[in-house]
């Protein structure tokens, strides 16, 4: 298979992230990434770097906003230490009421903040040790440092950072700027081809690079079994919990469900927990929108990104399981991985 294969994994411990890790490196994975939600990515990137000796780690994603440039920076830095060149920053912007509601953090013009905040992470990784000024101005971030040198000797002085996107202006910004870009965690050969692709290459023109130099890594919620029908209802709870968010009504239009995600907001707003909206959510919408079936079914769903992406990043279904379920379903993709990768 030409295309990268890559992988979430997940732990009900941080010893059990750390297994998982281990397990997908053996398989072969390119990289393993760490979500942030529920624990720190950063934290969790740290574990993995720890507990694994060959493969990349990435946080997918870090919230850009809810730290100061210079932090994440810093932890930018010893993870890469820690992993011995092996980091990558993956960061997104998240949603409005996520910043200002749970982290009091500064929101503004998203796309301007997100360019603000990569100059100066950069500026900092790449200068820190020298003991020079570093002054950066920006209208959402700045920085006016003196008299301070990391007395430590960075790995790296550039570690790529990826920028997750969902909408043209930041989808863009990431082909302009972008060591690499995420896709959100439903995204279909369909929409990367006819929507984020052009937005993309738009962003890869205003900076003048080749589109080899951008790293497109696609995230498929991917559930395996030998009943479909067992796999599709593992990733309908996802659908369910994304569907609630008005915000996401062109994406489900895009794909012919508009009337399906309004049949699960009604749903959602008489009463029903987002986390437990899977039974609302139809077979076909699975379909559509992530990686459920069978090992063989589920292996030629990603062959479809084959010559549009570069990576895929593969992760198990959570929402509205439970913890055995997740893990037995994270089990069936690590078995998997191997036969993609070539390892078996």
């Amino acid at each position: 298979m030409s295309i990268s294969i890559t992988y979430g994994p997940w732990g009900e411990t941080l010893e059990e992230l750390v297994d998982a890790g281990r397990r997908a490196e053996a398989a072969g994975a390119d990289v393993i990434w760490v979500p942030e939600l529920h624990r720190s990515a950063t934290v969790g990137a740290a574990a993995l770097a720890a507990g694994t000796s060959t493969v990349g780690v990435g946080t997918a994603i870090a919230l850009a906003f809810t730290r100061s440039p210079m932090v994440t920076a810093l932890e930018a830095l010893d993870v890469d230490e820690m992993s011995g060149g092996r980091f990558i920053l993956g960061i997104g912007s998240g949603v409005q009421r996520l910043n200002e509601d749970w982290h009091n953090a500064q929101w503004g013009k998203p796309v301007a903040h997100m360019r603000e905040t990569i100059g100066i992470i950069r500026h900092f990784i790449a200068r820190s040790h020298l003991g020079e000024r570093m002054t950066v101005e920006g209208e959402y971030e700045h920085i006016d440092i003196r008299g301070y040198q990391r007395p430590f000797i960075p790995v790296r002085t550039e570690i790529p950072i990826y920028i997750a996107g969902m909408g043209p202006i930041m989808t863009k910004l990431s082909g302009e700027i972008g060591d690499g870009w995420i896709s959100h965690e439903l995204c279909s050969p369909k929409y990367l081809r006819e929507q984020l692709l052009p937005w993309l290459e738009e962003g890869l023109a205003r900076s003048g690079r080749p589109r080899e130099k951008l790293d497109v890594v696609v995230s498929a919620a991917c559930a395996i079994d030998d009943d479909p029908k067992i796999a599709k209802r593992w990733n309908a709870g996802l659908i369910g919990f994304y569907a609630t968010v008005k915000t996401y009504a062109e994406f489900f239009e895009f794909h012919g469900l508009a009337a399906e995600q309004e049949a699960i907001i009604e749903k959602f707003r008489s009463g029903i927990s987002s986390d437990d909206l899977g039974d609302e959510v139809p077979d076909h919408m699975v379909d559509a929108l992530t990686l459920a079936g069978t090992a063989e079914q589920v292996r030629d769903r990603i062959r479809e990104y084959e010559g549009i992406a570069d990576t895929v990043k593969l992760t198990p279904p959570t929402h509205g399981l439970s913890a055995d379920i997740t893990r037995k379903a994270q089990n069936q993709i690590l078995e998997m991985i191997p036969v993609l990768t070539g390892k078996k």
